[in-house]
Formats: C-alpha cells, structure tokens, sequence
C-alpha cells in the first residue's frame, strides 16, 4: 500500500471515529490530520508543519469579514430589530391561510438576511412567533416545522459568513459574485417552503390575519426600511467596487450600531453580551479554519482531491448523474456536519469536480451551501432542529412528522439550483462581477 493511501485512510478513519466519540469537530480535523502528517514527517517536524499550516490558514484579511458581520448581525439581534422585521413580514403574507406561517417564513428570510444565522433566526422568529401560533390554534408541531424549514435561508441570502469562507477555500472566487447569486435561490426556498405550509394549512383551515390599515402599513414600512437598507448598502458596496467584503462588514457593523442608537434599543450595559457573543464565534471559527487548513494540506500532498475526481468522473461522464451524484452526497455530510465545518473539509475535494465538469465555482458554492444548509434542519446533527425545538416547547418526535413534508420542496429548489446555473448566476451576471 502506497504511503499516500495509507495517510488518507488513517485522516478519514480518525477523523470520523473522533466525530463518532463526540469530540469537537475542530479538535477532531487537526489531531486525525497531524497523525497522517507523521507519516510522511518525523513528530517534531510534523508539530512544526501542522503549527504552520494553523497560523497560515487563519492570516488571511478576508476572515475579518466574518467577524465584523458576526458582530453587525449580533448588534442588530439584540437591538431588537426582529420585531420590526416581523411586522413587515406579517404585513407581506398576511392575506393568505395560515398567514401567522408565512410570516414566519418571510421573517427567516428578513431576518436571516441581516443576521447571517440560522441558528439566530430560529430561536429568534421561534420566540416571537411560536407563542403567537400558539393562541391562535395552530399545531405546534407544524409551526415549529414551518420555523425550522425556513431558517437556513439566513446561510443563502446575504450578508453571510459562509460565502466568505467558500470564497477563501475555493482560492478567491468573488464575494460579490457569491452573495449576489443566493438572492434567487433563497427567494425560491421561501416560495417553496411557503408553498407547503399554504397546502397543510389550507387541509387544517388555520385563519387569516386581519387586514392591516393604510396608515398601519404605511408605518410598518416606514420602521423596517432602515434595517433592509443594510443588505442594499453591503452587497451593494461590494458588488459596485465601493468597498471590499471586508470594508463592508466594517460599514455594517457601525451601521446597525447607528440604527440601534437612533432607535435606542440598545444601551452599555449590552456591549459585554454582544462582544461575547462575537468573541465566542470568531475563536470557534478561527480554529475551524486552522484546523481544516492542515487537512487541506495533507489532502492536496496526498493527492486526495484530484484521485477523488478522478474516480467520480470514472463512475460516469454524463453531467447530469454527477450532479446528482454530489447533491446526493452533500445532502448525506449536512445531516451530520454543520455548514461551516463540511464547508471547510469537502470544498477542496469536491471543488476539483466540479471544475472538471465545467461548473462555475459559484455556481458549485450555491450549490453546495444550499445542500448543507438544509442539513441543519436534519437529525441527527441539526442545529436549527435542536434550537427549533428547545424555542418552541415542542419534542423532536412531534415535529418530525410535519418537517418531513417541507423536505420535498427544499430539495426540490436545490435541484433546480443544481440543474439550472442561471438561477444563481444571473444576477452576478447583470452586474458584471462574474469571473
């Protein structure tokens, strides 16, 4: 057996055994990979390549982007701008059967958008809207699922941290470009999982909201335009060349810190939460991205990547069956990896694929976020199911059920996505930051 083999065996197989055992993830990538490095490197060179490899992974100016909308989204969630956000959302879907629902979903997606989190827009909109359900007769198991479903379009619709990462994995492919195509896709994931909960609640006659008044209306958009403004002003920014990805952040950052000044929704004594907070998500993924970078190392000395490649194209040349094929696979490494982590891991061996298949990288970035971003939604990992469930009182056993019917229509819009590039790569194109 060739060294290389051998290495690539001991990485996986610890790798997945550390995961199995419930070590964290970051801890999990870097000892599985310094064992492999050994192979090649006597211990006290390979501690020195893999400290390397650590320090080379992080010093990278684009991860200040991360943090700072790390910090804007925590900023604006704690300035109690969610509100706002569901007012407008409930003023859009409001009309139509079930619309406590819909409003939730449009909140995920509002929300989403400025706080860059599934996890804060599940147990935000969880908290708001799940008491309001509640007294209005709604199942608590369909509305917990109808919030689970729905947010992870916080991943795909910008601002986003996971765009960055793939950007800094996939060897610099354009910010903009990345944010600008997961408008369309994250659109269509509320249309479809909208679609669902309509159908379910039309089957338990759930009621409409009352019609709001001119003047209401007017006001509910009056308040949560200032907070949209932010999406405009970033991927704006970015997409027009007025600043980078990471002035951009900088400038969210003090924006939603001017808006929640001006709304007084914030005070000093929110300042050490917040920092928390960010502090708390920058070690984490800091070390996520250290960790992989010596994983990547030995996956590219290893030659792991292009042999991945090559096998897949071996199984069949037909550019529809590897598509599939991948779809199939990333949908499997999102039910037991959060998005962040699988990104990190499976970009540089699935990246060389996709190139070789002549797919654009930021189609495949889509592509491949949409894929994990629904597996946070799935057992036996899923984050947003865990925080869906503990937010709304409602056991994982009773929610199941109806979750799994909005499955069909969220892999259903990934196909679509997977098949159909121009539903990611029109915008991008229309702005011209297509590479």
């Amino acid at each position: 057996m060739e060294i290389t083999t051998l290495a690539s065996i001991i990485l996986f197989v610890l790798f997945f055994f550390f995961l199995f055992l419930g070590v964290p993830i970051s801890i999990s990538l870097a000892t599985a990979s310094f064992a492999a490095i050994v192979l090649f490197l006597p211990p006290g060179p390979a501690l020195f390549a893999a400290t390397q490899q650590i320090v080379t992974g992080i010093d990278d100016y684009i991860l200040l982007a991360v943090i700072f909308f790390m910090l804007a989204g925590s900023i604006m969630n704690n300035g109690g701008i969610a509100l706002r956000l569901v007012n407008l959302a409930k003023l859009i879907g409001g009309r139509m059967t079930g619309s406590l629902a819909h409003t939730n979903v449009l909140g995920n997606m509002l929300f989403g958008s400025i706080s860059g989190s599934a996890i804060a827009s599940a147990a935000t909109m969880g908290r708001t809207m799940s008491p309001i359900q509640k007294k209005e007769g709604y199942d608590p198991g369909y509305s917990a699922a109808v919030n689970i479903s729905s947010a992870p379009m916080g991943l795909i619709i910008p601002p986003s941290g996971m765009p960055i990462l793939f950007s800094l994995l996939s060897g610099g492919t354009s910010i903009g470009a990345l944010f600008l195509a997961g408008y369309l896709p994250g659109i269509l994931m509320a249309v479809a999982v909208m679609m669902m909960a309509y159908i379910l609640a039309k089957r338990a006659n759930y009621p409409v909201s009352e019609k709001f008044k001119l003047n209401e209306a007017m006001r509910v958009i009056w308040q949560a335009g200032p907070s949209l403004l932010l999406i405009i002003i970033v991927v704006g920014g970015i997409a027009g060349g007025i600043f980078t990805a990471t002035e951009a952040s900088a400038v969210a950052v003090l924006y939603s810190l001017g808006l929640c000044l001006i709304y007084r929704s914030l005070s000093w004594s929110d300042a050490p939460k917040i920092l928390k907070e960010t502090f708390v998500f920058t070690g984490i993924i800091m070390f996520l991205v250290g960790a992989s970078a010596i994983m990547s190392w030995v996956l590219s000395y290893a030659g792991i990547p292009q042999a991945f490649a090559n096998t897949l194209l071996a199984i069949s040349d037909n550019y529809f069956v590897l598509i599939l094929a991948m779809v199939v696979i990333l949908l499997v490494i999102g039910t037991f990896m959060d998005v962040a982590p699988a990104l990190l891991v499976f970009t540089p061996i699935l990246l060389p694929v996709a190139t070789e298949m002549g797919m654009d990288p930021v189609h495949f970035g889509l592509m491949m976020m949409m894929a994990l971003a629904i597996g946070v939604t799935t057992p036996p990992v899923g984050t947003v199911l865990f925080i869906g469930s503990s937010v709304s009182k409602v056991s994982i056993e009773r929610i199941i059920p109806p979750l799994l019917k909005f499955y069909t229509p969220l892999v259903a819009v990934l196909l679509l996505v997977a098949y159909i590039p121009s539903i990611s790569l029109w915008l991008p194109g229309v702005f011209g930051v297509l590479e």
